[in-house]
């Protein structure tokens, strides 16, 4: 079954990716057209359980695989990104396919000078104050940055922020423990 939340990239699905990226580096597609057809692959996929595990089943043939692939994808996605959709079920990697998407998404960005952000937060951020940190956090990464606003309640007060895997913790909460610590 399809891991969303898998760390590690394997090397074969950083080869799909990076495929994907000499098609948009060829003119081929562009990357944002790839994306698109990936994202719609992505979003069929986590919501058909049993298109998934249909494709990984290996007791089912190859051709019928690929006319599932035709009939559902057809009037969705491009033929190439079809085609490509073949590649990994001919070579038994379609349980890779979140793996390849998430891969091409972090190459896409680097290529694009874009830096993913998470920005977490007790309340609700007013939009100066979401435009400000915006700012400072391109300026200090000198990149694009592409901010997910989440709401914890849990962090009683103040930010934490994710980058990669840098995490800015200034959330009263973390103090409140650090100072629990140094007391006891």
């Amino acid at each position: 079954m399809i891991n969303s939340n898998e760390k590690q990239i394997s090397t074969s699905a950083k080869n799909y990716a990076d495929s994907l990226i000499q098609v948009g580096k060829d003119g081929v597609m562009t990357y944002e057209g790839i994306l698109n057809d990936l994202n719609t692959v992505k979003e069929i996929t986590s919501e058909s359980a049993e298109l998934v595990s249909v494709m990984e089943n290996p007791a089912i043939s190859i051709n019928t695989k690929n006319e599932i692939i035709d009939s559902v994808f057809s009037n969705q996605i491009s033929n190439k990104i079809i085609n490509f959709l073949k590649i990994l079920i001919d070579k038994n990697r379609f349980y890779e396919i979140n793996q390849i998407i998430q891969c091409y998404k972090s190459e896409v960005d680097i290529i694009n000078n874009i830096q993913q952000v998470e920005v977490i937060s007790a309340v609700e951020l007013s939009d100066d104050r979401k435009e400000r940190l915006t700012e400072k956090l391109k300026t200090k990464l000198n990149k694009k940055v592409n901010i997910n606003w989440v709401l914890d309640n849990d962090i009683i007060g103040g930010l934490i922020i994710k980058i990669d895997d840098d995490v800015i913790d200034n959330s009263l909460k973390n103090k409140l423990e650090t100072l629990s610590k140094n007391i006891i």
